[in-house]
């Protein structure tokens, strides 16, 4: 442990600031001589922490070349883009922290066409007249699921928010037990009501739930009885819940709206392509919703947005509510909608266009081609490769109990621990992210398009 002097010492060998501000390799960053001086100014301080509070191990004649190097490595980061593209080889295929669903071709040109300048968002042009910016959505939403009217915001916990503040602010909402669930980064439904303003009414257990039970806690403040689509965990065993179709009549005769939150939700039924159920908005509303939401990144494929459709008097109700424009979504949002709805207008060809749907149904033989790709062309020596059976998952809390057949390839360290292999091909560009299990490396090639496999190799033949 060093002394304060020997801490003084190193402290009077740091540079003035002035010198550091005129060190031509700084002048080689495109960053202006103001903000250049502010980050100087706070890497001296947290230099002077480190030092203080003994983290770093240093001479006085080495204190300006490590200064020198944090500043730089600070510059480079500040301009260099910190939201790259990386290969998912998760297995995950809307996975939330690498972005959730990618995109459609259709979608990326649409955003494309529309980012670089002006668009018809708010304006008709028939009429030359003002219009509304979700008005061609809506149209598809109408076609796509038999719904009244729709409506878009930024994401589905926001759809949820919204419909509850509209409709039952400082009144009652009824929810079964059992589906007041948590998504991800620790959201709990319960606190989303509480933040609309809406008093939750809990019924049930955990397990059980009966109509009953909704029957009995109708009262005079009851504002909506929400369902809501366990969409990351399922209760099962001795267990009873309601279904749509049950509590529609109920609420009919009450004259109070019942809101089905899908989660995830989906156009189209997926066991058309023998894949496992997920709820299918279009289904809700025929069996008695009269408001759905959903989410527009997960399972229908698009950017992230919160679908609301239903009844066109609630719809009207919620579109004119103050926060519609606080939750709205932008031009880009709706151009990347818009594309990706109009290709369930062909639902029998969305394999082929739709990447989230293609990813789910690529078949095995096709994952194991690309991992013996992978494992034929490998020359180094870091790891040893070969091609296992792996599962894949749809992930963002959509299919939570079904696995996915997929294939990966295993890499087992011969120099390095698999953490370090892991770190390192997160540091290849672009990064390449796997998952570490039983002290290997997994590459799952469901979420692995065949385009990436040479970037693959080369950054395995690197180690």
């Amino acid at each position: 442990m060093k002394s304060r002097a020997e801490h003084e010492v190193v402290l009077r060998a740091i540079p003035p600031v002035k010198e550091l501000l005129d060190h031509p390799l700084f002048q080689l960053f495109p960053v202006s001589r103001p903000f250049l001086k502010r980050i100087i100014q706070q890497e001296i301080e947290r230099f002077r922490q480190q030092v203080v509070q003994q983290q770093l191990a240093i001479t006085p004649e080495s204190v300006a070349r490590r200064l020198q190097e944090q500043i730089t490595n600070r510059l480079r980061r500040l301009v260099s883009a910190q939201l790259t593209r990386v290969i998912n080889a998760t297995g995950i295929i809307a996975h939330t922290n690498l972005g959730r669903a990618p995109l459609a071709p259709a979608a990326i040109e649409a955003i494309r066409q529309l980012a670089g300048g002006y668009c018809n968002l708010e304006f008709q042009l028939a009429s030359g007249g003002r219009g509304r910016r979700e008005s061609n959505v809506e149209t598809l939403l109408q076609l796509l699921t038999g719904a009244e009217a729709a409506l878009v915001v930024n994401n589905n916990a926001a759809a949820v928010l919204l419909v509850l503040h509209a409709l039952a602010r400082r009144r009652e909402v009824i929810v079964s037990r059992g589906e007041l669930v948590e998504i991800g980064g620790s959201f709990r439904l319960p606190e989303v009501l509480q933040t609309s303003g809406a008093r939750l009414v809990e019924i049930g257990t955990t397990n059980k739930t009966r109509l009953d039970d909704y029957r009995k806690a109708i009262g005079p403040r009851t504002a909506a009885i929400l369902k809501v689509h366990p969409s990351n965990y399922r209760v099962v065993g001795f267990t009873q819940s309601v279904a749509i179709q049950e509590l529609s009549p109920l609420c009919r005769n009450h004259g109070i709206p019942l809101i089905y939150d899908l989660g995830s939700g989906a156009l189209v039924d997926l066991q058309q392509w023998q894949l496992p159920a997920e709820p299918v908005a279009s289904r809700a509303l025929q069996d008695g919703a009269d408001i759905v939401t959903f989410s527009g990144d997960k399972v229908l494929g698009g950017p992230q947005a919160g679908i609301i459709i239903g009844k066109k008097a609630y719809l009207d109700k919620i579109r004119r509510h103050p926060l519609t424009r606080a939750l709205r979504c932008d031009k880009l949002t709706y151009a990347a909608l818009e594309a990706t709805l109009r290709l369930y207008l062909q639902p029998e060809s969305l394999p082929q266009h739709l990447p989230v749907l293609h990813l789910l149904t690529t078949p095995v033989e096709h994952l194991r081609q690309r991992a013996q790709t992978i494992v034929d062309t490998l020359t180094t020596r870091a790891v040893q490769a070969r091609i296992v059976p792996s599962t894949a998952q749809m992930g963002s809390g959509a299919l939570p109990l079904e696995t996915i057949p997929s294939i990966a390839v295993e890499l087992t360290p011969r120099k390095f621990s698999a953490a370090t292999i892991a770190r390192k091909l997160r540091q290849n560009s672009p990064p390449i992210i796997g998952y570490v299990q039983d002290e290997k490396v997994f590459l799952d090639m469901r979420t692995v398009d065949a385009s990436e496999l040479a970037e693959i190799i080369k950054a395995i033949n690197r180690l």
